[in-house]
C-alpha cells in the first residue's frame, strides 16, 4: 500500500503517534484516552508536557527518551509509549524508564518521601510470550503486590500494557468508549471514513487531525520518512520470523534424522546382544562385541 492509498496516518509511526497525542493543540485527545484507560481519583482535566529526554545524574549515566511524558494538574506523571516491536528486556526497560519521574520527585532538606503516582502506558504492537495463548486478555495493569495476601502493596506505581494484536473486535461489536479507542488506534490507517459508531466529538477530531491530505509539505515529508522506517522495521521483523521458521524446520528434520539413526543403532545393538545371549555367550563377551555396558545387558535379560 502506498501512502497515497491511505487517507489517515498510521498511529504506530513515530510521527503519527506524536501528532495525535504529543502536541498542545491535541492534548484533549491524550486526556480523553488516559481517562478511559485509567480511573484515577477524579478525571484528568489538564496535562503539561515535560521534556521527553531525561538524563541521568551524571554524563556517564544512561538516559530515557519517552514518546510522551506529561504531568497532570494534580502532580501524577504519565509516560506513554508506542512500542512497535518486541525488545529484549522490555519489562526491565519499562521499570528503568519509570525510575526517572520517581527520582525527580526527590527534594532537598526535610522531606517525608511522599510521592505522586507514576503511570507507564505501553501501547504494544506485539504480544507477551507468556500470555500469547490468552487471546482475550489484552489489557494488563500491573502494580506492586503482596504475593501472600494477593493484594496491592503500593498503588502509586502502575504499568499498563495494551497488546494491540489481540484486540480484534469489529466496529459493530464495540461496547465501551475504551474499546472505541482501541479500535481507532489499531485501524485508523485502514479506514476511509469515520464509522457511524464513532460519531462523537473526540473521534471526529482524531479523524480530522489524522487526515493526510490536510498536512503541509513539511509534515508530509516527516510522515513519509516515519512511515518508511515503520515499514522497514515491519519487513525486517517479518523476514526474521520467516527465516526463523525455516531454520526451525530444517533443524527439526536434521535432529529427527540424527535421533532416528541413534535409536536405530541402539535397537540393533540390543537385538544382537539378545541373539548372542541365546547362543550361550557370556555377559562379558556380549559387552565386548556390542559395546553395551554390563548393566545394559542385564536390563535386556530382565526385559526379555
Amino acid at each position: 500500500m502506498t501512502i497515497n492509498a491511505e487517507k489517515y496516518i498510521n498511529p504506530f509511526t513515530d510521527f503519527g503517534f506524536k501528532k495525535l497525542f504529543g502536541s498542545e493543540v491535541n492534548k484533549d485527545l491524550l486526556m480523553d484516552f488516559l481517562n478511559e484507560l485509567i480511573h484515577c481519583n477524579g478525571k484528568i482535566k489538564e496535562v503539561n508536557y515535560l521534556n521527553s529526554e531525561q538524563l541521568g545524574r551524571s554524563e556517564d549515566d544512561r538516559r530515557a527518551v519517552y514518546d510522551i511524558y506529561c504531568k497532570t494538574e494534580t502532580g501524577e506523571t504519565f509516560i506513554v509509549e508506542m512500542q512497535k516491536a518486541r525488545l529484549n528486556f522490555f519489562k526491565d526497560r519499562s521499570l528503568y524508564y519509570a525510575s526517572f519521574p520517581i527520582r525527580d520527585q526527590g527534594m532537598k532538606g526535610d522531606w517525608d518521601y511522599c510521592l505522586k503516582a507514576v503511570y507507564t502506558v505501553g501501547i504494544l504492537n506485539f504480544v507477551f510470550n507468556e500470555s500469547k495463548d490468552d487471546t482475550d486478555y489484552y489489557h494488563s495493569e500491573v502494580k506492586l503486590m503482596d504475593t501472600q495476601k494477593k493484594r496491592v502493596f503500593y498503588d502509586k506505581l502502575t504499568f499498563i500494557y495494551l497488546e494491540m494484536p489481540k484486540f480484534n473486535k469489529g466496529v459493530e461489536e464495540l461496547e465501551t468508549r475504551f474499546e472505541k479507542w482501541m479500535y481507532v488506534l489499531k485501524n485508523l490507517s485502514k479506514l476511509q471514513a469515520l464509522p457511524a459508531q464513532l460519531q462523537e466529538r473526540i473521534f471526529e477530531k482524531i479523524f480530522r487531525v489524522a487526515e493526510i491530505a490536510k498536512m503541509n509539505k513539511q509534515e508530509l515529508a516527516e510522515y513519509e520518512d516515519s512511515l518508511k522506517k515503520y515499514r522497514d522495521l515491519h519487513s525486517a521483523l517479518a523476514t526474521a520470523e520467516r527465516k526463523g521458521k525455516i531454520e526451525g524446520r530444517i533443524e527439526g528434520k536434521i535432529e529427527g534424522k540424527i535421533e532416528g539413526k541413534i535409536e536405530g543403532k541402539i535397537e540393533g545393538k540390543n537385538e544382537t546382544a539378545l541373539k548372542m545371549l541365546e547362543d550361550g555367550m557370556s555377559i562379558g563377551n556380549v559387552c565386548k562385541y556390542t559395546g553395551l555396558s554390563e548393566d545394559q545387558v542385564k536390563e535386556l535379560i530382565k526385559r526379555d
